[in-house]
């Protein structure tokens, strides 16, 4: 704080002039520190501006940083479920069409040529399904063929530990919930594209009785599966087949539902901690500018008063006339 000395008639040392240009340097000083702030449009620009208000924002932002990190991966795990939803639900119709045409085939009013022809029909859509699991895929990993699994990140507790979601399609995975029954797991497709009977087994955890590719073998002289004392067996496989298609998808239903749910508090939480971050740091422009003119005003008078403490010596030199 400044004290207002005038050093009586001493001439050596002007006081009142080194008062008023230390005055002008703080004035400066002040200018600069609110012509930063309205360039930067933050308070705090290093640690000397706010050492606990610098630690606290860096913090914030360390942290701001994470959750928008797992705000993509959010959305990542998102689009995995969708789109291993969208098959599914594709998958589901054809089962259906295909057990409509069971059904069909299971009345003793159609004859064998009716039968045989349903059973083409119903093998393209076999196909169809086989098509849709193959190139089912998301990052280069196919989902629905029973092996896909991936832990997504998408928070992180208060101690810095991570929140992890598992979209876990693997055919052994107990949340499905699906009784295993007899069935050829070991057929795969051939090299010349055949679908292969074990493709919807692995991939949904199970279809009782069914092999699809045995609709490609129904005929007139052999009606297999589509014959009358199989096609029970056949409608039967086909409502498990879609049993357990429904218990994937509404698996993949519950985490979809988390997923919206963490992308909501993720979205709002990124917001607070901006908000907190910019009260912490930003600058008030309103504020700095009525600071800047202030200083301003200041720094005028310090000139005119240095200018005016600088005449003083003079006025003693006088007295030697």
């Amino acid at each position: 704080m400044a004290t207002a000395i005038s050093g009586g008639g001493r001439i050596r040392t002007n006081i009142p002039a080194m008062n008023a240009y230390n005055s002008l340097i703080k004035s400066a000083d002040a200018i600069a520190t609110h012509q930063l702030r309205l360039s930067t449009g933050k308070r705090i620009n290093s640690a000397a501006d706010d050492v606990s208000g610098y630690i606290t924002s860096r913090a914030l932002q360390a942290r701001n940083s994470a959750l928008r990190a797992s705000l993509n991966s959010v959305g990542d795990a998102k689009n995995v479920t969708a789109i291993s939803q969208d098959a599914l639900d594709n998958i589901n119709d054809l089962l259906i069409d295909i057990k409509e045409s069971a059904a069909i085939a299971s009345s003793g009013a159609l004859g064998t040529d009716e039968k045989v022809a349903l059973a083409k029909g119903a093998y393209r859509l076999a196909e169809q399904i086989q098509f849709i699991t193959d190139s089912t895929v998301f990052g280069g990993e196919q989902l629905l063929q029973g092996s896909y699994s991936g832990d997504w990140t998408v928070g992180y507790y208060a101690n810095n530990r991570l929140l992890e979601i598992d979209v876990n399609l693997n055919k052994d995975n107990i949340d499905f919930n699906v009784q295993s029954r007899d069935f050829d797991l070991n057929a795969t497709r051939s090299a010349e594209g055949d679908f292969g009977a074990g493709a919807i087994a692995a991939n949904f955890a199970g279809v009782t009785g069914l092999n699809l590719e045995a609709l490609n073998e129904v005929n007139a002289e052999d009606l297999g599966i589509f014959g009358t004392g199989e096609v029970k067996t056949t409608l039967f496989s086909l409502s498990e087949a879609l049993n357990n298609v429904n218990k994937v998808a509404s698996y993949l239903g519950g985490i979809q539902v988390r997923l919206n749910s963490q992308e909501e508090l993720l979205n709002s939480q990124i917001t607070n901690y901006s908000a907190a971050i910019s009260r912490i740091e930003d600058a008030d422009v309103a504020v700095e500018q009525l600071g800047l003119v202030k200083e301003q005003f200041l720094q005028q008078a310090s000139t005119i008063s240095l200018a005016q403490a600088n005449q003083i010596p003079q006025q003693y030199l006088q007295l030697f006339g």
